[in-house]
């Protein structure tokens, strides 16, 4: 029987394709869902549970995260170590996942990887015909600087030719800053534009831009116009005073 991946980058799903019916071969649940080393604690543990009523087999890939004008980036690492690299779980079961640096922290940035979890295809029954969708997910993991970490955060609102807000933030600090939602609105508070795109990371360094769409039956807002920025982040709410500018 003829098989190939198909990569679902958006959703985090691989699925295996065969036939005609879809079948889910398992879920997993994992606790906690972002890991933090340090010089001070260079070993961490996760939990991986599996509700279901069969046994699933996982496969761990550790990955350098980096950021290149605002996409994700990833390669092989051995700087952090995950131990098993691959092991089953048993039906209603857990197994624990140790995730330990291997070189030192940098002395002065953040140090930002993820580790992916990629469910590995059952046995499958004689005669089953069908599509196997199987589980990838990731999770980050951070290494904190020797020196005190610190938010450094600029923003910059520009009005596209097509009429949309365009929403961008630097990040100068040396930790990274995670936005769940994002909010402009005028200080009359007659218009407000709100970001409703699942949470993005913003790396030491790196930026990245969001498109706000606005009002059709609200004017162009000249260049100067005064807006409040609300954010929610991974650190709480965050309020800037911003302009619209070229």
């Amino acid at each position: 029987m003829m098989k190939k991946i198909l990569k679902q980058a958006a959703s985090g799903l691989f699925i295996l394709l065969a036939a005609v019916s879809v079948v889910s071969a398992g879920s997993f649940g994992i606790s906690p869902v972002i890991v933090n080393l340090s010089e001070k604690q260079k070993i961490s543990k996760i939990t991986l549970s599996n509700p279901g009523t069969k046994p699933i087999s996982v496969q761990l890939e550790s990955m350098n995260w980096s950021q290149q004008e605002g996409k994700d980036v990833f390669t092989p690492t051995r700087e952090i170590l995950v131990n098993p690299p691959i092991f089953t779980v048993p039906a209603n079961g857990s197994q624990t996942i140790r995730i330990g640096l291997r070189r030192p922290p940098d002395a002065k940035r953040e140090l930002s990887y993820r580790i992916f979890l990629q469910e590995l295809p059952p046995q499958e029954s004689a005669g089953f015909q069908g599509t196997m969708m199987l589980m990838r997910l990731s999770l980050p993991v951070f290494i904190s600087p020797e020196v005190k970490s610190k938010q450094l955060l600029r923003w910059h609102v520009a009005q596209t030719p097509s009429g949309t807000l365009k929403v961008s933030l630097i990040n100068d600090g040396n930790v990274h800053i995670k936005i769940n939602n994002l909010q402009l609105q005028l200080p009359s508070k007659v218009q407000s534009w709100v970001n409703q795109e699942p949470f993005q990371y913003v790396l030491p360094g790196q930026s990245r831009d969001w498109i706000m769409s606005t009002n059709s039956n609200y004017p162009p807002l000249p260049l100067g116009t005064a807006l409040k920025l609300v954010a929610q982040t991974n650190t709480g709410k965050i309020k800037a005073d911003v302009m619209t500018a070229p």
